[in-house]
C-alpha cells in the first residue's frame, strides 16, 4: 500500500495502528518466504560441471544470498521508515487533539 503524507494525515489512530500491524505481518511473511528460499537453495544440488569447481559454486551461492539479504534489508528499512513516519503523525495527531 503506497500512501503519501496527505493520506497518512487523514488516517485515524486506529487506522494507523492497523497499518502498522499489517506491515508487521508483511515483514513476517517476507522473512518466512526468504527462509524458505534459502532452504530451497541449500537443498538443491549444485552442478559442479557447470560451476567449474566447488569454490566457484560457493562464490555464486554466496552472491545469491547477499542479493537476497540486501533486498530484505532494503525492504525492512523502508518498513521502519514508514513506521517511524506513521508514529510521528500519530504523535502529532495526539498532540493536536490535546490542544
Amino acid at each position: 500500500m503506497s500512501m503519501d503524507n496527505r493520506d497518512l494525515n487523514k488516517l485515524k489512530r486506529i487506522d494507523l495502528l492497523e497499518l502498522l500491524i499489517a506491515q508487521g505481518k508483511e515483514i513476517d511473511r517476507l522473512k518466512e518466504e526468504l527462509s524458505k528460499a534459502e532452504a530451497e537453495l541449500y537443498s538443491r544440488r549444485i552442478d559442479i560441471d557447470s560451476a567449474g569447481s566447488i569454490a566457484e559454486a560457493s562464490l555464486r551461492l554466496n552472491g545469491v544470498f547477499q542479493a537476497a539479504q540486501a533486498a530484505a534489508d532494503q525492504y525492512l528499512e523502508n518498513i521502519r521508515r514508514m513506521e517511524a513516519e506513521a508514529r510521528g503523525r500519530l504523535t502529532d495527531t495526539e498532540q493536536n487533539g490535546q490542544k
